[in-house]
């Protein structure tokens, strides 16, 4: 199968889902979920991430972390599909009773491993992971998703030294590189990063993949060896990716459409009129 093609349906039916779920809510950030929907794919269905569907605590399961936490929808999506939430309790989204909001929250699901939703702290929570993880002997890996505009935040930067002076070998990060951030370029905020060189210089080992290729990620999450160094791989990705009109588009960060721009993402993600009810 082609690489660039690996689990493409099943991706389009999460976004519509991912959609329907938000939209129904009433409110969603819909394009950051959309830029990181293959890296939850990855993670959880292709493998990657070792976990007990029968035991959410196994002690030896890897750890994952949202750093980004607003795009929580996008990360129960995945749990469905993984069979590590009920789809009932997921569509019951923003709704009276329900314990699904916009950001994972550990009281809400026991296989949330961090709260997160105030950027720039998954990071921070991951090393002390990492670290006590280490301190046990464990064979268990961390793993934490940040966006490029979290990356503003000082904490990451403590933490991204910390993690390198302890040679967190068992820790990866994985970039959200969106190249947005609520409604604006990162650019434009705090100039052009150039964040391969930026890791590295604090004692990084750094890759970069195509954020939207299943396949391409998937290679690069499995070719490493622990070196002494924690891990970071920059997913270039585009936020919004999968409905044309908010593709690099810094206006759709927290917007639903209206009537006429809905008629896009019906046409786009395959949405029945039928379903929107």
């Amino acid at each position: 199968m082609d690489k660039l093609r690996l689990g493409e349906q099943e991706l389009r039916e999460l976004r519509k889902d991912i959609f329907l779920t938000g939209f129904k809510g009433g409110m969603a950030h819909i394009a950051s979920c959309y830029s990181c929907l293959e890296i939850l794919y990855t993670l959880y269905i292709r493998g990657i991430l070792r976990y007990d569907r029968k035991d959410a605590k196994w002690k030896d399961r890897d750890r994952f972390i949202l750093s980004k936490g607003h795009a929580g929808l996008a990360l129960y999506g995945i749990m469905v599909k993984a069979g590590l939430m009920d789809e009932d309790e997921y569509h019951s989204y923003l709704k009276p009773g329900s314990h699904i909001g916009g950001e994972p929250c550990m009281r809400d699901s026991k296989w949330v491993e961090a709260t997160t939703g105030s950027l720039g702290h998954g990071l921070s929570m991951a090393v002390g992971m990492a670290m006590a993880l280490k301190a046990d002997q464990s064979p268990a890996r961390v793993y934490v998703l940040l966006g490029d505009g979290e990356c503003e935040e000082g904490t990451v930067w403590e933490a991204a030294i910390s993690a390198a002076a302890f040679r967190l070998d068992n820790l990866t990060v994985i970039l959200d590189c969106n190249k947005l951030q609520k409604m604006d370029l990162v650019e434009n905020t705090i100039g052009t990063v150039n964040w391969k060189d930026k890791w590295a210089s604090f004692g990084w080992k750094v890759d970069e993949a195509d954020g939207h290729d299943v396949g391409a990620l998937e290679e690069t999450m499995k070719n490493w060896k622990q070196a002494g160094m924690p891990r970071l791989i920059i997913a270039h990705t585009v936020k919004g990716k999968g409905v044309s009109i908010m593709e690099d588009n810094p206006n759709w960060h927290f917007k639903l459409p209206g009537r006429r721009e809905l008629k896009v993402f019906k046409e786009e993600l395959g949405i029945s009129d039928p379903e929107l009810e």
